[in-house]
């Protein structure tokens, strides 16, 4: 390694533990270049121009690469005759300012290591397994060191899908950090899926009675969730690098192909390739609220297409929902092809064989609910729930329960609210059905 490249990291850990703002960035690199060659305050302001305090602060790395192609730096290096001047200086870890798009939220602050162990309860070497941050939980064959457990579920559209439910230990850890800090994050205002206050209703909300509804759904979603932005996340909410890869390891996982049996195989290779790396596990109870938050680009992308082409957008997970005038028709191939060019640059991908166009002279469905005049349950899923509940009254519940359920009547009973959420006046008649059964003594 040159002495040049060498000097650039050691000026890019010095700086590292800075507040990102322009004062402690000229202290920073004061102290590391002992006040010059260069002027700290012109590399300061070209570091904050690189790098805008508004986003989240540079990676160690970043910074890194950033002094080494800086020419102004190299130039001044060079004209001092050597870079030994560099001293490693190195400040405590402090919270960073957070980004412009989460202000106003109340995080609790965790400048350390330290601080993040006792804030979950756990030892610093607890937290380190836990963390994983050297990936040992791919390579190590023996379950009862492993932090998940795998089930393989059946995809309704054929296929299967890999469960990966965190252990006790774990799940407790990461449903403090959903609870007391990614709750406390405000996804945006397009997003109606994993939020308190928000349901399929309101995502379908701002398009019913619409002339013409484009539905277009997001491959594998969780999984595609790049990973390095739940890092970069996590600095965008202040905290510091080592802080912010800490938590990224909490909240991510790496399966090992030995312990979840065959059916790792007969997966695509995409699919396969993103189950072995890091990734967010479809399990964990803080995934839907990071793939949310990790999404913001690609919500406020597709909010300003919307707006172009004056049309209502939501997204429920992966669901992306478009609607507006007749027009909209005529637009909808070049406006699917617009959505799977943004949703590529921000890391996913559009599932072209699932996008749906209907009119009002069709249904029109999303998240399962019709949306055509009023939301309204599709006719089938009515006329076979209303049967089920008609042979339960006449016939007893036990001879309708052909799926085996273990609640078969809190089962009914949760279907049949759903339908009265959708719609009151069919939910009302499938009320009066589900009085009349008469169930066995528990």
């Amino acid at each position: 390694m040159s002495l040049y490249k060498s000097n650039a990291r050691l000026l890019a850990v010095s700086i590292d533990g800075c507040v990102w703002d322009e004062a402690s960035l000229v202290a920073g690199l004061s102290r590391a270049l002992q006040h010059g060659p260069p002027d700290p305050s012109h590399l300061a302001a070209r570091l904050l121009s690189r790098f805008p305090a508004a986003q989240s602060p540079p990676s160690r790395f970043q910074l890194a690469a950033f002094f080494q192609h800086d020419e102004a730096l190299r130039q001044a290096w060079q004209t001092a005759s050597g870079v030994a001047g560099i001293r490693l200086s190195l400040d405590p870890n402090r919270m960073q300012p957070v980004s412009a798009g989460w202000l106003g939220a109340s995080l609790p602050p965790l400048p350390d290591a330290r601080a993040l162990s006792a804030w979950l309860g756990v030892s610093l070497r607890e937290l380190a397994w836990f963390a994983d941050q050297q990936g040992l939980q791919g390579r190590i064959l023996e379950p009862r060191l492993h932090h998940y457990r795998y089930r393989w579920l059946a995809k309704a559209a054929g296929g299967r899908r890999l469960l990966e439910i965190p252990k006790a230990r774990l799940k407790t850890i990461q449903r403090q950090i959903l609870r007391e800090l990614l709750n406390r994050v405000e996804p945006h205002v397009c997003t109606h899926g994993f939020r308190r206050g928000r349901s399929n209703l309101s995502f379908v909300a701002p398009h019913v009675g619409k002339a013409v509804v484009l539905r277009i759904d997001l491959k594998d979603f969780f999984h595609s969730v790049p990973v390095a932005r739940v890092g970069a996340l996590f600095r965008s909410l202040g905290y510091p690098a080592g802080v912010a890869a800490a938590l990224r390891g909490l909240c991510t996982h790496r399966v090992a192909p030995g312990l979840i049996g065959r059916g790792l195989e007969a997966l695509p290779h995409v699919q396969r390739s993103r189950l072995v790396h890091e990734h967010l596990p479809q399990g964990a109870p803080t995934s839907p609220a990071l793939s949310n938050l990790c999404a913001w680009r690609l919500d406020a992308r597709l909010s300003g297409v919307a707006r172009r082409f004056a049309l209502d957008y939501t997204r429920y997970a992966d669901d992306l929902a478009f609607s507006g005038a007749p027009g909209l028709a005529r637009l909808a191939p070049f406006l699917e092809a617009l959505v799977g060019a943004i949703a590529r640059e921000e890391g996913f991908a559009v599932n072209h064989r699932k996008t749906r166009l209907g009119t009002q002279a069709q249904r029109q469905q999303l998240a399962g609910i019709v949306v055509n005049r009023r939301p309204n349950l599709a006719r089938s899923d009515f006329d076979r729930l209303k049967a089920t509940l008609h042979n339960c009254a006449r016939f007893g519940p036990d001879g309708q329960n052909r799926d085996g359920i273990s609640d078969f009547r809190s089962h009914l009973a949760g279907r049949v609210a759903y339908a009265a959420c959708v719609n009151a006046d069919k939910g009302e008649r499938l009320r009066r059905l589900f009085a009349r059964i008469e169930w066995p003594p528990s």
